[in-house]
């Protein structure tokens, strides 16, 4: 096997591991709100609380990583927030809740930047999609099987014991990671000269950070911000509030929670195929054109499909649609993902990363706006309109997009 596919390998696995922790708690959701006594709005504060640590420290832990390699980095990032997945299940308080899920997102804050710096040291440029897809399309496993395992778990043992459980993942990883990886494939004993051809191994280069003023006077870093905000603020309610929607707004019950998986199955498929679609126009149309037409179609199918959730009269056909809505957001998501590392190059750690910050601080407006929208309304459904806009408006950037153009020449 090369060097290059063991890489993916470990990259997938820490994508598993991340929306494993992450969908925990919105599984379990039902279970800590009723036992903590949290409200709608304060559950909403509970979720959005990791995404704005995530968010704040999204840029400074991509940037690190570019400059000191992501090995250090990512050990690091993931040993964190493996402790605060555990510590989660020992909170006994609201408060302590919201301490916790702000640790653990500024631990976990850095790893797909990180990912990304790793991607573009290991991954020939026109495998780069392709490999994000694979990437995202694992993190649906993980995603997918939440339910699968907390179900169960936190039915027999209560919701406590799963953050236990899927603590110890993390650790495991960060062993093996630090053990093996290296931050270049020249650093790399036994790898071929074959393969650090195929990969394009240019000596590492070193600089003395990401030049700020000439990014933030980059219109394309700031489309390529604003799509990644657009899509992840529809995301959010995936990782936060699906299970409790479909309890709640559409009464299923808890056991028959373990449907919630349809839509990381639904999903992962379309992370890969995003990701190969992406490629092989690329190839065929150039990057332009190829990039662009995959954004277009991914995030302009989402907006439909978040139409029809909302006119829908059952919990099955909501579901139903709410599924084929995440695999639009889903088929484009490695295709941007691609674009960081176009249009970035040397500094594609932190060009993800300002992307990632912009989609997460969305990410806890989501939260919080969700939660209040429900109380306030009174409906479930009402949540759903900023998310139709905000694909839509998604849909019309991705015509703007030239990851022909490089941010830093």
């Amino acid at each position: 096997m090369k060097y290059q596919h063991r890489v993916v390998g470990l990259l997938s696995f820490l994508a598993i591991i991340t929306y494993l922790d992450r969908v925990c708690i919105a599984v379990a959701g039902p279970r800590m709100q009723d036992s903590l006594h949290i409200s709608p709005q304060a559950w909403g504060w509970v979720t959005s609380v990791f995404f704005i640590s995530y968010a704040a420290f999204e840029i400074p832990t991509g940037a690190l990583g570019d400059r000191i390699g992501p090995r250090r980095v990512l050990t690091r990032i993931v040993t964190w927030w493996s402790a605060f997945t555990s510590l989660t299940g020992i909170v006994s308080s609201y408060p302590l809740l919201v301490l916790v899920r702000f640790c653990f997102g500024m631990g976990e804050a850095g790893a797909y930047p990180n990912a990304a710096a790793v991607i573009g040291r290991w991954i020939p440029k026109l495998n780069r999609a392709r490999t994000w897809g694979i990437i995202w399309m694992t993190s649906q496993v993980g995603a997918a099987i939440a339910p699968l395992l907390v179900v169960p778990i936190q039915a027999r043992y209560g919701w406590r014991a799963s953050f236990y459980l899927f603590g110890i993942l993390g650790v495991i990883w960060s062993a093996l990671w630090y053990a093996w990886f290296r931050d270049s494939p020249r650093e790399m004993s036994g790898i071929t000269a074959v393969e650090r051809q195929e990969i394009g191994d240019d000596p590492p280069v070193r600089h003395g950070g990401m030049p700020w003023r000439q990014a933030l006077r980059s219109g394309a870093l700031w489309r390529i911000a604003a799509i990644g905000a657009c899509y992840v603020y529809v995301i959010a309610f995936f990782q936060s509030w699906l299970q409790t929607y479909l309890v709640k707004g559409r009464g299923f019950t808890e056991a028959s929670l373990v449907l919630s998986t349809l839509p990381y199955i639904v999903g992962a498929g379309a992370n890969i195929t995003g990701g190969l679609v992406s490629d092989r126009l690329v190839r065929k149309f150039g990057l332009k054109t190829g990039r662009r037409a995959v954004g277009v179609l991914g995030l302009g199918t989402a907006a439909i499909f978040m139409a029809a959730t909302i006119v829908a009269t059952s919990g099955t056909w909501s579901l139903i649609f709410l599924s084929l809505a995440y695999a639009g957001i889903l088929f484009q998501q490695p295709n941007l993902c691609a674009v960081c590392l176009d249009t970035g190059r040397n500094h594609a750690g932190a060009v993800f990363g300002f992307m990632n910050t912009a989609a997460n601080a969305a990410s806890a407006v989501s939260s919080v706006v969700f939660g209040y929208l429900v109380a306030y309304s009174g409906s479930y459904d009402a949540p759903f309109l900023p998310m139709l806009a905000l694909l839509c408006v998604g849909t019309v950037l991705w015509l703007k997009i030239d990851p022909t153009h490089q941010l830093f020449e």
